[in-house]
């Protein structure tokens, strides 16, 4: 299991920022209102209300927020505002240390996989793949109770109905992943994760039919679907076809990759580009179940 930061209390203090995309003030005044009937107190990020193009400021300003955050003894969770594109410009003048010198909460899911796998894999920092602020009016109550209750430290335990799709079995193991557009980018650079013996979770949006098939083929020619204790796959949404049909939806895709190997593989998890965008921690040691009644995941 990896090092696992504080959970929260009331009265601690949480930043939101941007690492990506751009974002005003106003998208964030629900979310702030959630976050303050926690108990926690909000801060708000130098990027929020940035624009350089289509990014919440400039690299450097983005870096410099994000930075800043790390390094904040007071601050003891970074909330991304939204996703979009543009973490990866920054991750390589990253300094982490005041990750381990003050552990915290990072939270946050898309194009924030580069920075969980960078915590799971490098540093070996438990995070929290979750939905993020500009989507709060849209999440369901119980996408963004999850949130708080893996935020507090409260038991959570995920029951997926059944799927015709799901290879039943038991699996343990720390999970993993993210979105798989950012596993495929990351693959090969020295972004690299290890998967054995991991149980790994994948959730995409607006990808044609055929990437998700060739970023699959990328992932098990690389060997990170080789040695899984399981496989558990959340929203693929709002997936595209070509004028000639591919002949078959992302999760058969997903499926056909994985068929040569005996590990459990959980599909409709209630996480990613969706509305019911639960909370997961990744780096924590995962247990999942998977039978002709459905999946239970904790």
């Amino acid at each position: 299991m990896l090092l696992r930061p504080p959970y929260l209390q009331k009265g601690d203090t949480i930043i939101i920022l941007s690492t990506a995309r751009k974002i005003t003030h106003e998208e964030l005044a629900f979310s702030i209102q959630v976050f303050e009937s926690w108990g926690l107190k909000v801060k708000i990020g130098k990027t929020i209300g940035l624009a350089d193009h289509q990014f919440a400021g400039t690299d450097a300003e983005r870096l410099s927020d994000f930075q800043q955050a790390i390094n904040d003894p007071e601050v003891k969770a970074i909330i991304c505002a939204r996703g979009g594109y543009g973490t990866v410009r920054m991750m390589d003048d990253i300094d982490w240390t005041g990750m381990l010198e003050h552990p915290k909460w990072f939270a946050g899911f898309s194009d924030m996989t580069y920075i969980h796998i960078h915590l799971n894999q490098t540093l070996g920092v438990q995070t929290l793949h979750s939905s993020v602020p500009v989507f709060f009016p849209k999440n369901t109550s119980e996408a963004i109770e999850s949130f708080r209750k893996q935020l507090f430290g409260e038991p959570v335990q995920f029951t997926v109905p059944p799927h015709p799709l799901n290879r039943a079995g038991t699996a343990k193991g720390v999970t993993i992943g993210g979105n798989l557009s950012i596993l495929y980018s990351i693959t090969g650079t020295k972004s690299g994760f290890n998967t054995g013996g991991k149980i790994l979770f994948l959730e995409d949006i607006d990808e044609y039919l055929y990437h998700v098939d060739r970023m699959m083929i990328n992932l098990k020619r690389s060997g990170k679907l080789n040695d899984l204790a399981g496989l558990i796959v959340g929203g693929m949404t709002d997936m595209r076809d070509s004028t000639i049909p591919f002949g078959k939806n992302a999760e058969e895709i997903i499926l056909e990759h994985v068929a040569e190997f005996n590990y459990p593989v959980c599909f409709g998890f209630p996480a990613g580009h969706i509305a019911d965008n639960n909370t997961l921690v990744l780096g924590k040691v995962t247990h999942m179940k998977i039978d002709t009644t459905g999946a239970s995941i904790a």
